[in-house]
């Protein structure tokens, strides 16, 4: 089989619908790395994940996982990844062992050892049913089963909706400990961006099913800046450069994609800060507002 350092490649993905068009995706997560995928609600992130699980048909385009056409290999590339969706479709009558003992018929490498100690890791009962498990718990229940298959790239979309802080903040460090071994990737798609900030190594923001952008977090935070100043600073010159902007009587606020171009143009006349992932998904959709 084919091996490459980008354990997943979408390139020029394209999905036609009635009323949306996820248009010329293109974004490469390589092996052993966290990539958040952002955007807000209805900008395509769960249609993209669909896609790379050929659980829709795409119109034009190519996904390669682990190196390999996602069609041409779909079997072999399933079996050796796993996905957490927002919401799981188990047998709700079912206790965990044994809906673990489905499961592990589809695939051809199962560690039973492995489940076990998961149980014990996450504090889950194997005789519990489904129907009785919270929503933070039917998330272990899933990621014990990637663990215990070995799957090399765990696709989640929206893990960690709906959950309480201190789930999230569990949920985040088995994220952490799993990409440990640099064999391992996490494509991670939330629109808590707060998340990704603690554990992401790339970022993808995507907004009305087109690319905004591709790249390592620490490059994107460092390239952007938050600017505050007085409403006489903002004029039609300096507002090329930027990506949106808040005003009001007492001043503006916006996001530049060149803070040293910002920090250029006004010196020490304006305020300017490091952004969150937060505020630029912000900004970026909010475009230009007056309060």
């Amino acid at each position: 089989m084919v091996e490459t350092d980008n354990i997943l490649t979408v390139d020029k993905l394209t999905k036609h619908f009635k009323d949306f068009t996820l248009q010329n995706v293109s974004f490469q997560l390589p092996r052993g790395y966290v990539m958040g995928f952002i955007g807000p609600n209805g900008s395509g992130k769960s249609t993209t994940i669909k896609l790379i699980l050929n659980l829709l048909h795409k119109d034009r385009g190519q996904i390669k996982v682990f190196g390999l056409d996602n069609l041409d290999h779909e079997l072999a590339i399933k079996d050796r990844l796993a996905f957490v969706l927002d919401e799981n479709h188990y047998y709700e009558e079912l206790s965990i062992r044994d809906m673990a003992r489905i499961v592990a018929s589809f695939y051809k490498h199962w560690e039973p050892q492995t489940f076990e100690k998961c149980l014990k890791d996450f504090e889950l009962n194997p005789k519990q049913k489904i129907k009785k498990l919270s929503k933070g718990m039917k998330m272990k229940f899933s990621l014990a089963v990637a663990l215990s298959h070995g799957a090399e790239l765990l696709i989640m979309d929206e893990p960690t909706a709906g959950l309480d802080p201190m789930v999230r903040s569990e949920l985040l460090e088995i994220l952490t400990a799993l990409i440990q071994d640099e064999r391992k990737s996490v494509f991670f798609s939330t629109h808590i961006t707060s998340d990704l900030d603690k554990i992401a190594d790339f970022v993808t923001f995507i907004h009305h099913g087109e690319l905004v952008l591709s790249a390592p977090k620490d490059d994107i935070l460092e390239k952007y800046g938050i600017i505050k100043g007085s409403n006489d600073l903002f004029d039609e010159e300096s507002r090329s450069l930027f990506v949106g902007i808040k005003t009001n009587k007492f001043g503006f606020e916006g996001l530049v994609r060149d803070r040293e171009r910002a920090q250029r143009c006004y010196k020490e006349r304006a305020i300017v800060e490091r952004p969150t992932l937060e505020d630029i998904m912000l900004y970026t959709v909010r475009g230009e507002q007056h309060v």
